[in-house]
């Protein structure tokens, strides 16, 4: 059965007037939010404007139904915070919008695209398996954290 695409779904980039929006999403979904650091309304306003940072939300009917936070380091680009309302997954949406970040990579020049899931989260692992992507055994993920809630 082919996927049906929500009516009138749309993406578009992030302004700061979604951020609450945006937020509530995650927390429906349970992802980590961190408002005191790297989530504040002050630092995702800053990164919107950043040439660094492509942020896309997929909307219904002017309601915010999915994110994506994509970045690149100039050598590839990271797809961050994918998310989709709970309501919508599996309709398309986390496809559309991982699309339309590779396009927008792809404008850019880039030609690698990552992203990180943590190990048992098996429904992105499959989501993003279906979509063509590779794992990478040999890969460790190491972070150095400079600041709270960063």
């Amino acid at each position: 059965m082919p996927i049906r695409l929500p009516q009138g779904l749309s993406i578009r980039e992030l302004r700061i007037e979604d951020y609450d929006a945006l937020v509530m999403l995650w927390k429906e979904l349970g992802l980590p939010y961190r408002p005191d650091g790297r989530d504040s309304r002050t630092r995702i306003g800053k990164e919107i404007g950043s040439p660094m940072a492509i942020f896309l939300v997929a909307e219904v009917d002017g309601k915010i139904i999915g994110s994506l936070l994509g970045t690149t380091d100039g050598r590839k680009g990271w797809i961050n915070r994918l998310a989709v309302h709970p309501d919508l997954q599996r309709r398309g949406v986390g496809r559309a919008l991982v699309q339309e970040i590779e396009r927008r990579f792809e404008d850019r020049g880039l030609l690698v695209f990552a992203c990180l899931i943590e190990g048992g989260n098996n429904d992105s692992q499959i989501f993003f398996d279906e979509l063509g992507y590779d794992v990478d055994p040999e890969v460790r993920y190491y972070s150095k954290r400079k600041g709270k809630g960063v």
